[in-house]
């Protein structure tokens, strides 16, 4: 009797393994044929430059006297796409150039070390590549510490430096190991597609069209923890520290606009009133929103921004 249990055990135990088996295979094929597909799928906008051998995507909209640079927040999948609603309220007085920096949106992935100091001299040759020397800095999250080491190392080129919910070096949790491994384990297996699949609502996407949304989804599937996606990972904690002993030129107009109702990273307004109080012109802004407060608040930040601008002047 406990014989027969014991066969009938072993005979469920594999049955289950056969099944799991199966069912990762699956997963695995279905990702490698769809990675495959979609690569047709994807439309290109914007146009290429040739930085250090390779292609950066660039996307410029608008014909204003005064140009702006839109630099986007860390694993932003379609750097172009995301930053539309902005795009769209500045656009009719500004030159608009959003920068995808390698490995973003449609650009190529580089074999270079995603430093602050070789991703800021990236972006420069980009803009040198487009003949722009004047210019507004607007950067997004991560592209707060960018820019803290951007408008140091080109004072004369930058008039002024923008922040929507920008990092600052200061805010702590950066010194955590970057779980790389597991990233990549994510990716491989197609589990992260997957995951995608049975939670749509994750896609982190502007109020846009349809099809400008599935373009989202499969820039963010194809971008999502690529190589310079990780190693930008892995390179949080030595590129907060460098920028801890940066600040921004006093004579520089900073301005930022930041999330009201912020619960993720203490003292987060007082952090970014702390970097501009030494400004000659320094301001903090903040409105009810979340993390990509340009996706909800672009008429407010666009305005605000245009406002500032004329009182500085």
């Amino acid at each position: 009797m406990m014989k027969k249990i014991l066969i009938i055990l072993l005979k469920i135990f594999g049955a289950i393994v056969i099944a799991f088996a199966l069912f990762i295979a699956t997963v695995f094929i279905v990702n490698a044929i769809s990675n495959k597909s979609e690569q047709g799928k994807i439309n290109s906008y914007g146009q290429f430059v040739t930085v250090d051998g390779k292609n950066m995507n660039v996307l410029i909209e608008g014909k204003g006297e005064e140009t702006v640079v839109l630099l986007p927040g860390y694993g932003t999948p379609a750097p172009a796409l995301d930053f539309k609603p902005l795009v769209d309220e500045l656009s009719p007085f500004y030159k608009v150039v959003v920068i995808e920096p390698f490995g973003y949106g449609l650009s190529d992935i580089t074999e270079k070390e995603r430093t602050t100091e070789n991703m800021v001299s990236e972006i420069h040759e980009a803009l040198q590549q487009l003949n722009i020397d004047r210019y507004t800095l607007m950067g997004h999250s991560i592209s707060g510490i960018y820019g803290l080491d951007y408008v140091n190392k080109y004072p004369n080129e930058v008039s002024a430096f923008v922040g929507i919910y920008s990092s600052v070096p200061t805010q702590g949790d950066n010194d955590d190991p970057f779980p790389t491994e597991t990233y990549k384990l994510l990716k491989k297996s197609g589990f992260y597609r997957l995951l995608m699949k049975l939670a749509p609502d994750q896609l982190i996407a502007p109020d846009v069209d349809d099809e400008t949304r599935e373009q989202i989804r499969m820039l963010s599937l194809k971008n999502t923890f690529n190589p310079n996606n990780l190693n930008e990972g892995e390179n949080f904690g030595p590129n907060f520290k460098a920028a801890e002993n940066l600040s921004f030129p006093k004579d520089l107009p900073v301005i930022f606009f930041l999330q009201a109702n912020d619960t993720e990273t203490e003292g987060w307004i007082p952090l970014h009133e702390e970097q501009v109080k030494n400004s000659v012109h320094g301001k903090v802004m903040t409105f009810e929103g979340g993390h990509y407060l340009h996706h909800t608040r672009s008429k407010e930040i666009a305005e605000n921004f245009r406002k500032f601008m004329n009182e500085v002047k």
